[in-house]
């Protein structure tokens, strides 16, 4: 997920922050951001709609991600400060409405896999306990990781530390169970290059990426470390690609080891019956593993992701607020606990709207799957963000103003390949499914409501001489 836009950095060239960040922490970094929650939940999906080789899709998927990560290391070398999208497109285009639009998809974007990861932890907890019902265990859910934030920021990175351990941990027993399978000899090859569909192989495999593309997210967070890590131009690059080809890996060979074991059809028929798709392959009993003890492995690693997102939402909502972007209220801080409490509300009542409004939806009888559906809208958005991103890349070159002596430039061919595939995948989202346009609508005017508001109501508190955020549509570059 995006962190939040800061203005922290001193002049170019010249960062206030310590770099105290090497290559091989940077390389770590990157791999736990991306190392997401997202296969827990999104596996038996992507498998439904490309068959056995769906694995494909989270290797391709990893490519379009890792090409776009080229374009975030090339400006990261060249604007080593902690900004990311929102700074890098303002530099380009110098447009502040555009800036932040960024800035409200980002935010939309947190929002959206929020109530995904929210769904998808509810579909493994019924599995260790069926008696609550979905909606009261995600809102619940939701709720819990806003009062962990709320006692502070310090408790909830040591909490997620340790569930990082434990996410790790589940990918292992799911390729220890398939090492075990295939040196049995109970393997079938086959199946990894089938595919379910009858038509166009192509668009089997471009609708299984724009899926999977949810997994492969988070790696836009190194950006706001690069003022902090040692010799950016030189470690930046080698630690994100090595960072992110890594969790690709990992992902692609714990799909092959899914389909190997218990096969795509379980998955998908698993996902189709709103089950963990990812339980099947403990259910085979390959392996002496509890399905209980995994679907606790499987909630840790779903509450991982989930609370770096509610972090994220409120700290953007904060940073908003004190630039006078939306009510000054966003940046109150509670006096012991330190943390922005009116934030973390108003985020978990949109998340919470979110989930409420797809239980309604499902109960008037429409046909919706709230993880998919959210996983693709938080696709959407940062997809038009990565866009943005690379076209920021292509535009800033020759830029003057780089900010530092020595910076990488990333291969044009593989840029623009990168911006085709986002653009396809972004047409996609929106030709299979024309209602996510709707649930980003609705995100996008949360944000522009509050604008509205303080711009309305509210008064300019942003003290004399400082520098409008770059997120704020009204003053700045």
């Amino acid at each position: 997920m995006t962190a939040e836009p800061t203005t922290s950095a001193g002049p170019a060239g010249d960062s206030e922050l310590k770099r105290s960040i090497t290559g091989r922490l940077l390389f770590f970094y990157v791999l736990g951001d991306v190392l997401g929650s997202g296969i827990y939940v999104l596996i038996g999906a992507v498998a439904a709609v490309v068959g056995g080789a769906f694995w494909i899709a989270f290797g391709v998927g990893v490519t379009v991600a890792t090409i776009t990560g080229l374009a975030y290391a090339e400006l990261v070398t060249k604007y080593p400060q902690a900004a990311g999208a929102a700074l890098y497109v303002n530099k380009a285009f110098k447009n502040r409405t555009l800036t932040f639009v960024v800035t409200i998809c980002a935010l939309s974007a947190v929002f959206a896999a929020a109530g995904s990861l929210a769904t998808g932890f509810a579909t493994y907890f019924d599995s260790v306990w069926s008696l609550p019902p979905a909606l009261l265990v995600s809102v619940a859910f939701i709720l819990v990781l806003a009062v962990v934030n709320y006692i502070g920021i310090t408790e909830s990175v040591v909490i997620n530390m340790v569930m990082t351990v434990v996410e790790v941990v589940g990918l292992v027993i799911v390729l220890a169970i398939g090492v075990v399978f295939v040196a049995r000899g109970d393997a079938d090859f086959g199946g990894l290059v089938e595919f379910s569909t009858d038509g166009n192989v192509t668009w089997a495999i471009v609708a299984g990426v724009a899926l999977a593309f949810f997994a492969m997210t988070g790696f836009e967070n190194a950006a706001n470390v690069a003022e902090e890590t040692v010799d950016p131009a030189t470690t930046f690059p080698k630690a994100l690609v090595g960072g992110m080809v890594c969790a690709g890996v990992i992902y692609v060979l714990v799909a092959m080891t899914a389909e190997l074991v218990v096969g795509a059809g379980t998955l998908a028929a698993a996902s189709d019956a709103g089950e963990p798709s990812l339980l099947e392959v403990v259910k085979a009993d390959v392996l002496p593993v509890s399905v209980t003890l995994f679907a606790i492995i499987a909630m840790v690693a779903i509450t991982n992701t989930t609370l770096v997102a509610v972090v994220t939402q409120s700290r953007i909502l904060y940073g908003m607020a004190r630039e006078d972007v939306v009510p000054g209220v966003f940046a109150t801080v509670h006096p012991t606990r330190r943390s922005p409490w009116v934030a973390l509300i108003l985020s978990a009542v949109v998340v919470v709207g979110l989930l409420v409004v797809g239980d309604v939806l499902g109960r008037l009888g429409l046909d919706i799957d709230l993880i998919t559906t959210l996983a693709n809208v938080t696709v959407l958005l940062l997809l038009v963000i990565y866009a943005l991103v690379i076209l920021s890349a292509f535009k800033l070159r020759g830029d003057a103003d780089t900010g530092s002596g020595s910076t990488f430039r990333a291969p044009t061919p593989l840029l623009a390949v990168g911006l085709v595939g986002n653009a396809v995948l972004a047409v996609y989202v929106v030709v299979d499914d024309w209602t996510s346009l709707l649930w980003c609508g609705g995100l996008i005017g949360v944000g522009l409501v509050l604008f509205v508001a303080e711009k309305a109501f509210g008064s300019r508190t942003r003290p004399p001489g400082a520098p409008p955020s770059i997120a704020d549509p009204t003053g700045g570059a």
